[in-house]
């Protein structure tokens, strides 16, 4: 089963935990803070393997969460980094935060990484906190949170060359013939319903990949038929080629056909119409296919170039492999999106919405909710079963403008504030 779509769950692994601990060698007077620092979470790390040529892997796990980093020890020794956890996907995937529908990563070379979730850094231990005003503090925190995020994972053919046209045009029997690929064949609408890509060599030894398509109908850009499990494959290929059934066996008009295939290009996405484009003229051993082709060629008014071919007699096959492998010579790689630039060595600045560190929200029982990234971070930083800790955590409260913020919004001694799932009692 082919499978070019799918949305999964990913966490980078939590920092390890600090540790509180004093040095009680028996020679060593006054033993300090001797508390380690956890070690760092693992990454979530997506790497392209060209052995892989679908997303079927994903069909039966879809939450990949890296371990965490080992806990610090006493004797101030660290705790182990964890080791990263690399997920294998096949060249061409492109994978997007499912919130935000950012690109994070679109991965084409065979052994290219991503890093798509963050582990969270080591808490530090007790020796970290050690000051003149107080030098032997019972403070350690807790590991940093791994970042977690679903995304979605899509997967555009890598092809030099698309095939497109309507349903049973002919576009699987040219493949076969001129590659080594054997799609299935019949003599029926939407006999393909995945890519198939074949390897086609010309006489002179030039080679590229072809890409037989499944077939557009009308409506295809808003997902008739086959719709965008087609489209999405063609916007990698350089060239498209485009097969027309010649003999009108359908009862279609081969220009209308050529018109409609076009304009599902266009309104899919604009940037498809820059490709260089050459028309097939299939079925030239049917009986009506010469009367056809003149009428199609008075029709015509762009300058496309029309290559009469037989996939069954291979009539014409030598010619329009000579003239795709031409084309391809001199066509470059195409953007993805309209905003990118081919690709060049540069550093990019990207803004980044600032984050607020807190909000103050109400529940229907008067209980006060305070939630935020930073704040939470914090939260789940602190070791709560030390005083010291929940002092600190007090403290940096205070320093984020969280007491005052409360005050504001009316609360007074002993009423209820929620963070995450813990409520506390509001002092003043």
């Amino acid at each position: 089963m082919f499978v070019d779509q799918v949305k999964i769950y990913v966490k980078g692994g939590d920092g390890g935990n600090g540790m509180v601990a004093f040095r009680r060698e028996k020679y060593v007077p006054k033993g300090g803070p001797a508390g380690g620092d956890g070690g760092k979470g693992a990454n979530v790390v997506f790497e392209v393997d060209e052995g892989l040529r679908t997303l079927m892997d994903f069909r039966y796990q879809r939450h990949f969460k890296a371990p965490r980093g080992e806990h610090g020890m006493s004797k101030g020794q660290h705790g182990k980094n964890a080791t990263d956890m690399v997920v294998k996907v096949p060249p061409g995937t492109v994978i997007s935060d499912d919130d935000t529908k950012e690109v994070l990563a679109d991965l084409t070379e065979h052994g290219q990484v991503a890093v798509i979730a963050r582990g969270g850094r080591g808490g530090r231990g007790n020796s970290r906190f050690a000051s003149p005003s107080n030098p032997a503090p019972e403070i350690a925190e807790n590991g940093e949170p791994g970042q977690e995020r679903y995304v979605q994972l899509e997967l555009k053919v890598l092809a030099d060359v698309g095939l497109v046209g309507f349903p049973s045009v002919g576009k699987s029997t040219l493949l076969s013939i001129v590659s080594s690929a054997k799609p299935k064949i019949a003599e029926y609408h939407f006999t393909t319903i995945v890519p198939n890509l074949g390897v086609v060599e010309t006489e002179d030894n030039r080679s590229f990949v072809m890409a037989d398509l499944p077939g557009l109908i009308e409506g295809a850009h808003q997902g008739v038929g086959l719709g965008h499990q087609f489209l999405r494959h063609i916007e990698r290929t350089r060239v498209i080629v485009h097969v027309i059934d010649m003999s009108a066996m359908e009862g279609r008009d081969p220009y209308d056909d050529y018109l409609t295939i076009n304009e599902e290009l266009k309104e899919y996405n604009l940037r498809l119409t820059e490709r260089p484009q050459i028309i097939v003229a299939n079925k030239m051993d049917m009986p009506e296919s010469d009367e056809n082709l003149k009428a199609f060629r008075e029709k015509l008014t762009e300058d496309v170039k029309i290559f009469p071919i037989s996939a069954i007699t291979k009539q014409g096959l030598r010619e329009l492999l000579f003239e795709i492998a031409n084309l391809l010579e001199d066509t470059p790689e195409f953007p993805l999106t309209a905003e990118e630039e081919p690709a060049t060595h540069r550093v990019v600045y990207k803004h980044e919405k600032e984050i607020d560190d807190f909000r103050i929200t109400r529940e229907s029982d008067g209980t006060f909710v305070i939630s935020g990234e930073n704040v939470e971070k914090l939260f789940k930083m602190t070791n709560f079963t030390r005083e010291e800790s929940v002092r600190r955590f007090a403290r940096q409260l205070r320093g984020l403008g969280v007491d005052e913020a409360l005050r504001q919004r009316g609360a007074k001694d002993g009423d209820l504030v929620k963070l995450l799932d813990y409520e506390f009692e509001f002092i003043d």
